[in-house]
């Protein structure tokens, strides 16, 4: 049965990371049945039947959702969702229609051919249901000739979650007028055969029963041949400042070196466009400042960009040498006022700011027109080399992120996993990204993933993987360690194995070997009770017991820190004193027992 089709109108772009494979915005392989008869492949715009987006003065030009709602151009045009754009959403570029209000803009998805080009890991779709949330599968066609299936699911426009939209609008258009939202946009993404390049797709068919799945846009991800060097998650979107005409000098370790660089510049979670006057990277002197000139940075050959809500951008790849193992200034000149960004609350490392009205200090070597501190990084989140074996993520809360550890030193467990890879020549030097939000939780989310908040705990690890893991540059393998804040807060057992084996199902999906390690002990800390510490043991015989069935390998950290005198409690010489957190010597230790062969992507 083929879908209604409604007249109405957009011009839009998505970028959520995909959801658990149980839930709605689901993303998964799907196997590949009988082609499906198709005519000749056409640029998607040319399929467009569908209006989405109308002007607020004429809201009847579009009828979206066939009850007569619409989005508002207005509304995309004040998040930098404009006509003829190209953002950047999960690592992915995708082009925003040159429709004007009220005309078609996407396409109802029943099972069009449409011609794509590219060869990479993932293909990103800008989409939304109609009527509830819409799924259907599809088919990728090679230029080898082979295909493969997918499965999608485009969450409901006006009922989905906000921890995965890629931007949420405040209103709807309706025949009788403006009315609050929000509205939804969702990116989400689909996986492809490795090396080999896309002729086309054909576009998932539904029976409409459930809803009507809008496409948007349609475009291979390829991170390249890149390593990631440095990284950090968003855990929220914070007030600031305000910050007007001002430069951020922002410390970062590298870990990984290579001979060029790019930066990722994410605003993540925001409602409004940022933008970005300057930037440049050099080699940290002492402070704030650089032992050499710093390196300008272009976007698009541009000196600055506007970075759309919910959307990310990359610097060119310039000729810099990012040393392994170097401290490294990121300036970012922000010329506009700013009220609000994305941030990594704990940085566990001191950076810098210029003085109000200061301008643009991006080129300055010297570290005097940076007179305040900051313990955040803002709207930074990666820093990536050109070449080099790939990516490792370690995706995790607080012990990952290097809580109580000594600021300013890199003693994260990732950073010494980091040097124990750069260190040694037998096995690849993998980057290794540190994707630790403190407070985060595997199964649910701290910060609702819209709005401004105090929250930065970061939304969960289910609604972040698209975003932390899938998009890094090359990424090889993951490893979780996380599950404590989940046991703390009332999450049973039960749903957290439920929840990590979504986690490695969807990771394996995308060819990534998939690393689990056993919850940390935490007795002594005021809410691990008794009945936390049963569900601790729960979730740790699983992992211990799974030989290999959901996960590639296992690592057993609580073993490496526990007390074998009580073992329900930290070893007090690996303890930072609050009986939750490893100090150095503990994080250290979690890092020094991993096997790195265990770490190697295609081994068992």
């Amino acid at each position: 049965m083929r879908v209604r089709r409604w007249g109405t109108a957009l011009t839009l772009l998505l970028t959520a990371a995909a959801l658990p494979a149980t839930g709605p915005g689901t993303a998964t392989a799907a196997p590949a049945g009988p082609a499906r008869p198709s005519p000749r492949p056409l640029p998607l715009a040319r399929h467009f039947d569908n209006r989405a987006v109308s002007d607020n003065s004429a809201p009847g030009a579009a009828d979206f959702d066939g009850a007569g709602r619409s989005l508002s151009a207005q509304d995309l045009a004040a998040a930098g969702w404009s006509p003829g754009s190209a953002l950047t959403l999960d690592g992915t570029r995708l082009g925003l229609p040159r429709t004007a209000p009220g005309a078609p803009d996407n396409v109802v998805a029943d099972g069009q051919a449409v011609a794509v080009r590219g060869r990479g890991e993932a293909l990103t779709f800008l989409v939304a249901g109609t009527g509830g949330t819409a799924a259907g599968t599809g088919t990728v066609h090679y230029r080898d000739g082979s295909r493969s299936g997918y499965e999608l699911t485009a969450p409901d426009w006006r009922s989905g979650p906000l921890s995965t939209k890629a931007v949420a609008l405040p209103h709807l258009n309706a025949p009788d007028g403006q009315a609050a939202g929000p509205a939804r946009l969702y990116a989400v993404t689909v996986p492809l055969r490795a090396g080999r390049e896309v002729a086309s797709v054909v576009l998932p068919t539904t029976d409409g029963a459930a809803g009507a799945l809008h496409v948007f846009a349609v475009s291979v991800r390829d991170t390249g041949r890149r390593t990631g060097s440095w990284a950090a998650s968003t855990a929220g979107y914070r007030a600031v400042g305000p910050w007007t005409d001002r430069t951020l000098r922002l410390v970062v370790h590298s870990g990984a070196g290579g001979p060029r660089a790019r930066i990722r510049l994410a605003n993540t979670f925001a409602g409004a466009p940022v933008d970005i006057g300057a930037a440049s990277i050099a080699v940290r002197g002492a402070g704030a400042a650089a032992d050499r000139g710093p390196t300008p940075l272009t976007f698009g050959r541009q000196t600055g960009t506007r970075i759309a809500a919910g959307a990310e951008a990359f610097s060119d790849p310039v000729d810099f040498t990012v040393p392994a193992g170097a401290d490294l200034l990121v300036s970012i000149h922000l010329p506009g006022t700013v009220t609000a960004a994305p941030v990594h609350q704990e940085a566990a490392q001191l950076s810098y700011l210029s003085a109000a009205g200061s301008g643009d200090r991006t080129a300055d070597a010297g570290g005097t027109a940076f007179p305040e501190t900051m313990t955040v990084w803002p709207f930074l989140t990666g820093v990536d080399v050109e070449g080099g074996p790939g990516s490792i993520v370690a995706l995790g809360d607080s012990i990952t992120d290097g809580v109580k550890s000594t600021s300013g030193t890199n003693r994260r467990w990732p950073d010494v996993l980091t040097r124990r890879f750069q260190a040694q020549h037998t096995l690849p030097r993998y980057g290794v990204l540190n994707h630790g939000i403190s407070a985060n939780r595997i199964v649910t989310d701290r910060y609702p993933g819209d709005g401004v908040s105090t929250d930065t705990g970061g939304v969960s690890a289910q609604h972040r993987l698209e975003r932390d893991v899938l998009a890094q540059p090359s990424v090889r393998t993951v490893v979780v360690f996380e599950g404590i804040n989940d046991v703390r807060w009332g999450t049973s057992s039960d749903e957290v194995i439920a929840g990590l084996r979504a986690l490695a199902r969807r990771a394996h999906e995308r060819g990534l070997r998939v690393v689990a390690a056993t919850i940390a002990p935490c007795e002594g800390y005021p809410d691990c009770t008794p009945a936390v510490e049963a569900r601790r043991q729960a979730v740790n015989a699983f992992l211990r017991a799974d030989a290999g069935t959901v996960f590639d390998a296992t690592l057993d950290f609580d073993a490496v820190v526990r007390d074998p005198q009580r073992p329900r409690r930290m070893l007090p010489a690996y303890d930072s004193g609050d009986h939750l957190h490893p100090g150095d010597a503990g994080l250290k230790a979690l890092a020094e027992s991993v096997d790195l062969r265990k770490l190697l992507p295609g081994r068992r």
